[in-house]
């Protein structure tokens, strides 16, 4: 996944809300993000480059991350800041060293319930059969896995369906893209996608 053309590492992810709400842990460095950090591979035209945390360690050319702090796909960031100790991390790279992740990854699920709590609240018996079919899916995965896959086009056929006449419906209704992002929890761009497409149908 991208995010601004660089290649994201996304540390953390839901099935509720999938890619548009992706965690991550951002780093700081001189009180800002920085851009992405690249790696040195000798010649060639092209330089990979990333924006995942463990690549800010100050080693070659890449800059070295102050803080830390909670980072999500929608563009949310967390407002706390979470200092690395170099002197207790050492000359480790990052990837390596013992660094406390739970005050990002608590920052990002708070951000979650707020996102959470603005969605549609799903019927009980409607939540508690999503359960069960993911439930039912996984262990047929494990025991007939080319049953599972037939089941999962099934359901992909059926989602399409139900995700036209349903966008469709909030299309005549006259909702906006920033309501209906609100109540799936999803970005805006995302929403005006399925009720353009809904239009399109």
């Amino acid at each position: 996944m991208s995010e601004g053309g660089v290649l994201v590492e996304w540390d953390w992810w839901t099935v509720e809300f999938g890619d548009a709400h992706a965690g991550a842990v951002g780093v700081l460095v001189g009180g800002g993000e920085p851009g992405p950090a690249y790696f040195d591979v000798g010649s060639g035209p092209e330089v990979p480059s990333t924006s995942h945390w463990s690549a800010y360690d100050g080693r070659r050319v890449r800059p070295r991350a102050e803080a830390l702090r909670a980072r999500c796909a929608c563009g949310w960031r967390g407002a706390a800041e979470y200092p690395l100790d170099w002197d207790a991390i050492g000359d480790e790279p990052l990837y390596e060293a013992d660094v406390d992740l739970t005050g990002p990854l608590a920052d990002w699920n708070a951000h979650l319930s707020l996102v959470r709590d603005k969605a549609a609240p799903l019927p009980e018996p409607l939540a508690a059969l999503l359960v069960e079919i993911a439930g039912q899916l996984a262990a047929t995965t494990a025991d007939v896995p080319l049953a599972a896959l037939r089941a999962a086009g099934v359901l992909e056929r059926i989602a399409a369906r139900i995700t036209r006449e349903a966008a469709g419906a909030l299309s005549d209704a006259g909702l906006s893209a920033e309501a209906v992002a609100a109540g799936l929890g999803t970005t805006r761009s995302k929403a005006l996608m399925l009720l353009l497409t809904a239009q399109d149908g």
